[in-house]
């Protein structure tokens, strides 16, 4: 937990300081899971303030403080659903989107080694976003949630509702389906 509980306590009962301190601590994480979540950099700033408009109009109704990280992070993952159920709506193409900004990315990447790094780590993230692309919305977050966020079942439990078992499951299919989708681009 990266703040303790009476700070979370001094925010539910209206302290704006305790807050805007719980707003600044988690912010930069929440906005990194939703950039992995939504793919497109430009809008990371909106969904997170977002985010914490929902969490400002709802932290009455958190039961304990020690159910607030999970509690938060499912706040994010709503979001970034909301976010994706509105651009599929728009029929925005992501892939296109990544594509420049990956381009920007190695056009300022140094020469040399860097530059053979930089394309490198280019190559295998839009492999990574390619894979995930071929996934439903729910294995993706999910997969980014457990594989790049780091979170452990026990937090997973949490954010989802089900038991380990059930998550463990869920995880065994989501990772199948990635290499599905990997083996089907290498024939």
């Amino acid at each position: 937990m990266l703040v303790d509980f009476e700070l979370i306590e001094r925010a539910r009962s209206g302290d704006d300081s305790a807050f805007n301190q719980v707003v600044q601590t988690y912010r930069k994480r929440i906005l990194g899971t939703i950039a992995r979540l939504i793919g497109r950099p430009e809008d990371v700033e909106d969904v997170g303030q977002e985010v914490f408009v929902r969490l400002y109009y709802s932290l009455e109704q958190l039961r304990t403080p020690e159910v607030f990280e999970p509690w938060l992070y499912r706040l994010t993952v709503n979001a970034a659903y909301d976010y994706l159920r509105r651009q599929r709506r728009r029929q925005e193409s992501r892939m296109s989107d990544l594509s420049e900004q990956q381009v920007v990315l190695a056009d300022a990447a140094a020469g040399g080694k860097k530059r053979e790094e930089e394309e490198r780590r280019t190559r295998i993230r839009e492999l990574v976003d390619s894979l995930l692309g071929q996934v439903s919305e729910e294995d993706r977050i999910l997969l980014t949630l457990k594989e790049v966020e780091g979170l452990s079942l026990k937090e997973l439990e949490k954010i989802y509702r089900v038991n380990e078992n059930a998550l463990k499951v869920r995880l065994f299919r989501a990772r199948q389906r990635v290499l599905k989708a990997y083996e089907s681009r290498q024939q």
